[in-house]
């Protein structure tokens, strides 16, 4: 089993950034992948950014690249997640998530993913 915490979700204003991170615990492993996903209010869950745990190959939603960077540190067992230039699409509560397996270009799909925490809220207004 692993352990998934989230934090630094907040209320940013348009333009602004955030960075969010993931603790992960329990049985971790090097060959594990771990993706942000997001959730506004009646919409369904949707990939982010994906970033394989042993060598930091990552993978984003056409969405947020050039704004969002994924990345980790092996030594504290997290994963980050910065947030550049928000909009106020980017509203949602965001997720991280995780599983067993490298990372693949097919890995913007939720069901590819085993582990999930409980969220974190971001707010990005006018």
């Amino acid at each position: 089993q692993v352990q998934l915490v989230e934090s630094g979700g907040g209320s940013v204003q348009v333009g602004g950034s955030l960075r969010l991170s993931c603790a992960a615990s329990g049985r971790t492993s090097s060959t594990y992948r771990m993706g942000w996903f997001r959730q506004a209010p009646g919409k369904a869950r949707e990939f982010v950014a994906g970033i394989n745990w042993s060598d930091g190959r990552t993978l984003y939603a056409d969405s947020v690249k050039g704004r969002f960077i994924i990345s980790r540190d092996n030594a504290k067992n997290t994963v980050y997640l910065q947030m550049n230039s928000l909009k106020s699409e980017d509203t949602a509560r965001y997720y991280c998530a995780a599983a067993v397996g490298a990372l693949f270009s097919s890995d913007y799909v939720k069901e590819r993913y085993d582990y999930w925490g409980q969220g974190t809220q971001v707010t990005v207004s006018l």
